[in-house]
């Protein structure tokens, strides 16, 4: 994607560049009035539905509120109801579990062991504020001076919400590769269970650089990973892992073990192979660091970015949506949502997406109570949701 591409401005914050993208949309390095670094991630306009976005508008209500945890990468603010929604987490320097094992190649027991510990007990956290991260992968684990942290936190909303099955092709969304088989089969409501399957699916490619099932097309690993019959691929792992990693990849949800289990066995394991989990930390953080430390930094504004944080404050005071004044529907058929078919991350590479986000693009912390006296940016399309979906001010569950 080109540099014109890149947006000025989502919500409150002004972009600097974009950091990446994924199969759920583009991610950007901005910064807030205050100058603190965040990353915003814009979601592509196909995987929103009038479902996600009153699912996603509660689920990050509730993200808001996860404590306990050094594991997950806070979550901000978002705005469900842009015309393409976005949400604003802590920006995490280090760098992804997928790109250290690929230059570094696989991690040893005793670091996988570590990294499935320090996981498992973050998740719990997550879990303990009755949410499912649903698309846990190298990917989304990020290695810094803090050991390993789990971003990408609130787009669960986002996974799994189509009410597709594998009858309905293109209609099941995440990672296939990542996936519990019931994700897999289109079920709405996957449990905790579904977190500890993506997480051995993270310590398998840790220790082996590859995933339990994978193919050329999409529906070919999901076919695999749907069947009873086909164990995971744990070609190359270490005899000491392989029990730990092939009960978090059971079949059935109930066959698991719980993340509560699962620290408990890699700790084991740990002592086990000669160390504790106090040093094994340690050295997971030494050896997956990069060495010259540049991607551990927090970024800093540089003079034009500075520049322009300068008059940011002032230009959010004097715009209707940051001041609380109402701001109109969209016309007709400009509301956002779409009816497009959902293709899962395994099928094909990011297609380019627009980005060009409206100035300013309605943001809003997302927050239980009190809210905002700003209406979302489509009213129209906000109020049919919260009928349809009963997402009131306490952001209750959908009806069905």
């Amino acid at each position: 994607m080109s540099s014109a591409a890149v947006p000025s401005r989502i919500g409150p914050y002004l972009v600097e560049r974009r950091l990446g993208a994924g199969g759920m949309g583009e991610v950007y390095l901005a910064y807030s009035v205050a100058g603190e670094p965040v990353a915003v991630k814009v979601i592509r306009p196909d995987r929103t539905d009038p479902h996600t976005r009153a699912r996603f508008e509660r689920e990050a209500a509730i993200a808001r509120t996860i404590s306990g945890t050094g594991r997950v990468a806070r979550f901000i603010e978002a705005d469900p109801f842009a015309e393409q929604p976005w949400l604003a987490m802590d920006y995490v320097p280090g760098r992804p579990l997928s790109d250290v094992v690929r230059d570094r190649g696989p991690l040893s027991a005793p670091l996988v062991a570590s990294l499935g510990a320090l996981l498992a007990e973050g998740l719990a956290a997550v879990h303990a504020a009755s949410l499912v991260h649903r698309d846990l992968k190298a990917q989304n684990v990020i290695l810094g001076d803090f050991g390993p942290v789990i971003i990408d936190f609130g787009l669960g909303a986002f996974v799994g919400a189509s009410k597709g099955t594998l009858t309905q092709a293109g209609m099941v969304i995440g990672t296939v590769r990542c996936m519990p088989p019931e994700q897999a089969l289109g079920e709405l409501d996957v449990t905790q269970a579904a977190d500890v399957y993506g997480l051995g699916t993270v310590l398998l490619y840790a220790a082996t650089e590859h995933y339990p099932y994978d193919g050329a097309r999409w529906e070919a690993v999901a076919a695999q990973v749907v069947n009873p019959g086909i164990g995971p691929d744990l070609s190359g792992l270490p005899d000491e892992l392989a029990p730990v990693v092939a009960g978090m990849l059971a079949h059935k949800a109930d066959d698991r073990p719980s993340l509560e289990e699962v620290t408990r066995q890699c700790a084991d394991l740990m002592r086990e192979l000669g160390t504790s989990p106090a040093r094994a930390r340690r050295a997971l953080i030494q050896e997956t660091t990069a060495k010259d430390h540049s991607t551990m930094v927090l970024p800093q504004p540089d003079g034009p970015m500075l520049d322009r944080l300068d008059s940011l404050e002032k230009l959010l005071s004097e715009e209707p949506e940051f001041r609380g004044e109402d701001i109109p529907a969209l016309p007709p058929g400009d509301e956002p949502g779409s009816d497009a078919p959902m293709e899962s991350d395994i099928a094909s590479p990011l297609p380019p997406v627009s980005v060009q986000v409206p100035e300013p693009a309605s943001g809003s912390p997302i927050v239980p109570a009190p809210r905002r006296s700003r209406p979302p940016a489509s009213r129209k399309v906000a109020e049919e949701l919260r009928e349809r979906y009963a997402v009131g001010p306490a952001l209750a569950w959908p009806k069905h």
